[in-house]
């Protein structure tokens, strides 16, 4: 059997090796890691290469890595989860889902992750976003309201909602394992002996500072996003109102919204700040608008996954990739020739890995895809 593990690994840092080696300790099975390329979940180009990140994973206790297509990569926490979910049940030998979380007592996080189907729940989250509040906060406090202090908790951590997200997607005969995460908070400037939140880390290494003692493996090359504001600001203004309707999480007119603030403004920063408000979070419009850059659609996101792009694996990986019912995508020019049902969701994990490309002060050339080699140790 094996335990998946969903991962943005941006970067590859101490905290994830804790979590992927206790992971292997409780269970004493293989990790498969199912991990986001070139863009994240907030709306972000990651650190560095995919490849590496995923090399360094299985330096470091993952035995196989995966992507999450990038259409996914860059979605909702409920997006995300649901599909990274469904790629790890695609192996049949998946028993277990770990992850790493501020909370690690399974039976709240089941109450948080079944208070949805709470009626009175229900009702008072429908008052909420009548008076304008955004979903995951409207949801916070109906639960708080409903349920009290305890379960309501739960959903004011990003990790902490992301495994409520697992909990709800996880299917019969799969084993959620929350495992508590250590040292650093979740976008905590404060460190721990050898562990930082990711985000801090991010920023260290983007001011050219040593963060050798928080990673066990130090990128040699990485990416500004900055360095794609102005790409992004032209994608921008090549749209129209109807196209930016076309793209994920927009409701209630928000595409007049971003398409004036798009008008009358010079930087991303800006723009965001004119679309902003209780109910557009920050997280939310940036996921928009590297959905843009990306063309993603919410038709796009509405594709059920049905490949498993290989990143990096070892000797035990090998026997892991046979378990798997989805197609296994070693080599993109191979899916593409022979016109793989997977070829849409595919060619936007290709053309993301080319955008990113320019995200380094040295550009990168396109077509990494299809020249990168899958690390595989034996």
């Amino acid at each position: 059997m094996a335990t998946a593990v969903i991962s943005e690994f941006n970067p590859f840092h101490n905290g994830h090796k804790y979590l992927l080696q206790t992971a292997k300790s409780l269970t004493d099975s293989p990790i498969i890691a199912v991990m986001s390329g070139s863009f994240t979940q907030r709306g972000e180009v990651a650190i560095c290469d995919k490849f590496l990140r995923a090399k360094t994973a299985v330096q470091n206790g993952a035995d196989l890595v995966v992507e999450l297509p990038t259409v996914y990569a860059v979605s909702s926490a409920q997006r995300f989860a649901r599909c990274g979910v469904e790629i790890a049940e695609s192996f049949s030998c998946v028993d277990k889902i770990a992850f790493g979380c501020e909370c690690d007592n399974s039976d709240l996080l089941m109450r948080a992750a079944k208070a949805e189907e709470n009626q009175n729940v229900k009702e008072s989250l429908a008052e909420l976003m009548k008076e304008g509040d955004y979903f995951p906060r409207a949801y916070e406090k109906a639960v708080r309201k409903v349920l009290g202090d305890e379960v309501a908790d739960i959903l004011t951590s990003p990790n902490n909602i992301l495994a409520v997200e697992y909990l709800r997607n996880i299917n019969a005969g799969i084993t959620p394992l929350a495992i508590k995460r250590i040292g650093a908070e979740h976008d905590s400037i404060k460190t721990s002996k050898n562990i930082a939140s990711a985000s801090h880390i991010r920023s260290l290494v983007r001011q050219g500072k040593d963060v050798g003692a928080f990673l066990p493996n130090v990128p040699d090359e990485i990416t500004f996003p900055q360095n794609l504001e102005r790409i992004l600001l032209y994608k921008l203004r090549s749209m129209s109102k109807y196209d930016f309707a076309q793209l994920p999480e927009i409701s209630e007119g928000l595409e007049n919204r971003i398409f004036s603030a798009v008008q009358k403004s010079t930087g991303v920063d800006e723009i965001i700040s004119f679309v902003k408000t209780k109910r557009y979070t920050h997280a939310r419009i940036r996921r928009i608008l590297i959905c843009a850059l990306l063309n993603i659609t919410e038709s796009d996101q509405k594709i059920k996954p049905e490949y498993v792009r290989v990143l990096a694996f070892n000797g035990k990986g090998t026997s892991l990739l046979k378990t798997t019912s989805f197609e296994i995508v070693t080599s993109p020019a191979a899916a593409i020739k022979s016109n793989s049902k997977n070829l849409k969701l595919l060619a936007k994990d290709i053309y993301a890995s080319d955008i990113a490309a320019l995200a380094y002060d040295v550009v990168k050339k396109s077509g990494n895809d299809y020249h990168a080699k899958i690390t595989k140790f034996d």
